[in-house]
């Protein structure tokens, strides 16, 4: 044991308490900071890697017991604060400037809630202080304007120096573009692969996005143009690839999931949305509507995370529809839990992936 109380010897009783996930003393990795003492009292800055860190308050309780070893120790006051890493980059493709970390939600097929899991797990990301963006690039079928409040609201184009820029739209703490706000409510979309393609690149690479830890991306359902473009056009840090446990769902979720696999694009894991149906009359049961574990077989086979399972409720889709995300509406429902925690693992891949 030391025998006086410094900065230094914070220091040194700290350096053994790991960052869990990354394996690495806090100290090593520059996550200390602004060590102060004052009639023994021990105040520092512990900045994580992602502000939706899910150990968080392991870390922090690790950090006070190391403390409260040294002599003389009457109280430790830890701030909390994160620093989100930036994804590697890629010779080859071209990153966002202001933008620290690109991922898709995708799906091998339609109907699978994949954009409700996007939505929530954005605006969680949100909740916990990151900034973020969503694009939704399901061009067919744009709901992320009623998921999130949006239906109603319009956008600002205005004339940059290479060309015409958007100003997203905002609410819930995100910022989001999407093919909603540019046509009419009942008008399809009736376009071939190329103009797809330039309308996906353009909400990429012509939006006033401004500084942001996450830019999640809610691609189309399969394995077409759009996830293509997006896997040549930007460095991505990962693909959450959403799927039911039902035999049918799974089937086309492998292929989408080894699509990402070839373009070279990390697998962060797997979302098992509608794992089970909870009746509001009757919480204490559960029915699986689309079979069970689905997702928890296809993770182990193909040897990627299962990141969460997600139960189906009736105020899920009920905020889904009045443009309230359940994260918000109903955040100690079993579905909301699920989804918070599902956004914590997704931001702590990504920050490991960007250190390792």
């Amino acid at each position: 044991m030391l025998d006086t109380l410094s900065t230094d010897s914070v220091l040194q009783v700290l350096k053994p308490v790991q960052d869990p996930e990354l394996r690495k003393s806090l100290v090593e990795l520059n996550m200390i900071r602004n060590v102060a003492i004052a009639d023994g009292k021990v105040s520092f800055t512990l900045v994580l890697t992602t502000p939706a860190c899910p150990l968080r308050q392991f870390i922090v309780e690790d950090c006070e017991r190391a403390i409260k070893t040294l002599p003389g120790v009457t109280e430790v006051e830890v701030e909390v604060t994160a620093e989100t890493p930036q994804q590697k980059s890629l010779p080859d493709r071209q990153g966002i400037a202001g933008v620290k970390n690109i991922l898709a939600v995708s799906s091998g097929k339609g109907g699978v809630g994949k954009s409700t899991v996007a939505v929530n797990v954005a605006v969680a990301l949100a909740q916990s202080g990151a900034k973020v963006g969503l694009i939704d690039a399901d061009i067919y079928g744009p709901n992320a304007p009623t998921m999130l409040g949006l239906e109603g609201a319009s956008v600002m184009v205005q004339q940059g120096a290479q060309g015409e820029i958007l100003e997203p739209a905002f609410n819930h703490g995100v910022k989001l573009v999407s093919m909603g706000f540019l046509i009419n409510k009942d008008q399809p979309v009736i376009w071939r692969g190329p103009m797809l393609n330039g309308v996906i690149r353009q909400f990429l690479y012509q939006v006033q996005w401004g500084d942001l830890d996450y830019l999640i991306v809610d691609m189309p359902p399969g394995t077409g143009d759009a996830q293509l473009t997006m896997a040549q056009a930007v460095p991505m840090a990962g693909a959450v690839i959403v799927t039911t446990p039902q035999n049918v769902a799974l089937l086309d979720a492998r292929r989408g999931l080894k699509m990402f696999q070839q373009l070279g694009v990390p697998v962060l894991g797997i979302v098992e949305n509608m794992s089970y149906f909870i009746p509001p009359d009757m919480p204490e049961k559960q029915y699986d509507i689309f079979g069970s574990a689905g997702g928890e077989k296809t993770a182990q086979e193909l040897q990627v995370p299962l990141l969460g399972c997600v139960p189906l409720e009736i105020p899920l889709r009920e905020g889904g529809d009045r443009g309230l995300p359940i994260v918000l509406s109903d955040p100690d429902s079993a579905s909301a839990k699920a989804l918070v925690a599902i956004a914590q693992q997704i931001a702590a891949r990504v920050s490991v992936a960007a250190l390792t």
